[in-house]
């Protein structure tokens, strides 16, 4: 960065006050000078974030070089930066950064050592604020995690990106680029530069304008690439061809575990190629090809590759225009395969009969780790939903009670490894087939959305509960002192029903927005 009056005006522009965060949420944008800046001539610098005063740089406090870099490029500080710059995770989400916001932060960035993941969608930073962010990603190797979504890259956004990924020596690991704008050229940029990194594992591209052409070059992409597990493709315009080609790429795939492309336009044709996928693919674990216009003819198509598929866990098949037989050709193909690893199945627009759950039955008994959604069992009330997860909770807590353990301890037993985290299809599995507690598969489904910890196993450590898991957390301390005075008290009535484990009505959960 040029520390020069031209950067300044004349030089005796009073430094920006800092704002509270309430008066500056929605109004950190930059601030407009009353004198027109002279474009800096371009240097031979390596990097535009470069200080001068190297000393200063390296001796001055982290705050006081954000200060100091607001002032330089002449916009308002961000207060909750301020506050949060030594946190691990930075959350700028929605602040009006500009281009030159973003700059300042970057330039703060260049040393810090403790921000791992950093937010900065919508903030309309445009290329010239993602070439800000990719210098100091040079000098910065302990970042890992950064959102860049929402913020109109386009096409020079695209290069910038692209020409930075190329050069394959960052520690970022996962990039979110969601709602830039990016087309089938952006695409190509971005694919060629792919190819050949293995330092990012999570790349979310949903939300931009995908069509055919990028789906050839994320197709070869794919090919080639080791490093990438988890990729993003939802809400583009992939279609048929675009789809097939994507497709033909991940059967050469080795690392992707986790592939989005649901709300796309893959059609019969690419399921069939879909299908192909799963017969060949060992690495694929979780697929979503919601709402991608696949009807039965499809279906059958995917249901031949998972008769011998050995990998996939979860296949969401939501708001396609499927029928019953589509899901009973989707269940007996599972219930066909002994390698099947299968835990969820989302099917839950589809209608069906008595005679497919007794179907699906027959198939719970050969894999008991699956869970199957379909219409009729999505869809319960807020008030049905918190009497299954409770009820289920009231039924274990008199378990315990009664045999003189926690509840901890009775979670603790469905593990052969004797660990307080499992995944989750193990422990769908153990709690389905103890005998303990009479037990149904849509009450473990609301237990396992409280345990969940996202990554793909079950927590149960007591310590490890979040606020909505508080109470069970409460129960077992209650018990365990109870055992310990050696009361035989039961678990009071009035605390039951505070906790919400008795059968009144209780307050809806707050649901949390998809990450």
């Amino acid at each position: 960065m040029h520390c020069t009056d031209s950067a300044l005006g004349d030089g005796k522009a009073p430094a920006p006050t800092l704002q509270s965060s309430d008066e500056t949420l929605y109004c950190e944008a930059e601030a407009s000078l009353a004198v027109e800046k002279e474009k800096l001539p371009p240097e031979s610098s390596e990097t535009d974030l470069e200080i001068e005063d190297t000393e200063k740089f390296f001796t001055t406090g982290q705050q006081e070089m954000y200060l100091e870099a607001c002032r330089l490029v002449g916009v308002v500080p961000v207060s909750h930066f301020l506050r949060n710059m030594d946190e691990a995770y930075v959350n700028l989400n929605h602040h009006g950064l500009g281009p030159n916001g973003i700059k300042a932060i970057a330039i703060a960035l260049v040393s810090n050592t403790t921000v791992i993941t950093l937010e900065v969608a919508d903030n309309n930073i445009l290329d010239k604020g993602a070439m800000s962010l990719v210098e100091m990603l040079q000098e910065n190797y302990y970042l890992q995690e950064l959102n860049m979504s929402e913020n109109n890259l386009g096409f020079e956004g695209a290069k910038v990106i692209s020409q930075f990924l190329q050069r394959n020596t960052t520690s970022l690991l996962n990039l979110q680029l969601s709602g830039n704008n990016f087309k089938d050229n952006c695409a190509e940029l971005l694919c060629h530069a792919l190819s050949f990194n293995y330092h990012i594992k999570i790349l979310d591209l949903s939300y931009n304008q995908f069509s055919d052409k990028a789906g050839e070059h994320l197709g070869q992409m794919l090919a080639l690439n080791v490093g990438l597990q988890s990729l993003n493709l939802s809400w583009n315009h992939l279609h048929s061809r675009g789809a097939i080609a994507l497709c033909n790429g991940l059967r050469a795939n080795v690392t992707l575990r986790k592939l989005d492309v649901s709300m796309n336009g893959f059609g019969n044709e690419a399921a069939a190629a879909l299908g192909e996928v799963l017969r060949t693919n060992a690495s694929l674990a979780y697929l979503d090809v919601s709402s991608n216009g696949i009807s039965n003819e499809g279906i059958a198509r995917i249901s031949r590759g998972l008769e011998v598929n050995e990998s996939l866990r979860v296949l969401k098949l939501f708001l396609n225009p499927m029928s019953m037989e589509g899901a009973v050709l989707l269940i007996l193909s599972i219930k066909r395969n002994p390698k099947c690893k299968m835990e969820e199945l989302d099917i839950s627009n589809v209608v069906v009969s008595e005679n497919f759950t007794k179907t699906l039955e027959g198939v719970y008994a050969v894999h008991p780790q699956l869970d199957v959604l379909y219409k009729g069992l999505q869809g319960f009330s807020v008030k049905k939903t918190v009497h299954q997860w409770t009820n289920l909770m009231k039924l274990i807590l008199n378990y315990a009670d009664q045999n003189k353990i926690t509840i901890v301890d009775f979670f603790k037993s469905l593990n052969p490894t004797g660990a307080l985290k499992m995944p989750v299809g193990q422990f769908r599995k153990a709690l389905m087939q103890q005998t303990r507690v009479p037990i149904h598969r849509s009450q473990v489904r609301e237990l396992i959305k409280k345990l969940d910890d996202k990554a793909g196993m079950v927590d149960f450590r007591p310590g490890a509960f979040s606020e909505a898991e508080q109470s069970l957390h409460v129960a077992t301390r209650w018990q365990a002192r109870s055992r310990s005075r050696g009361s035989g008290r039961r678990f009071p009535a009035a605390l039951l029903l505070a906790l919400g484990f008795l059968d009144t009505p209780a307050p809806p959960p707050r649901f949390s927005s998809l990450g």
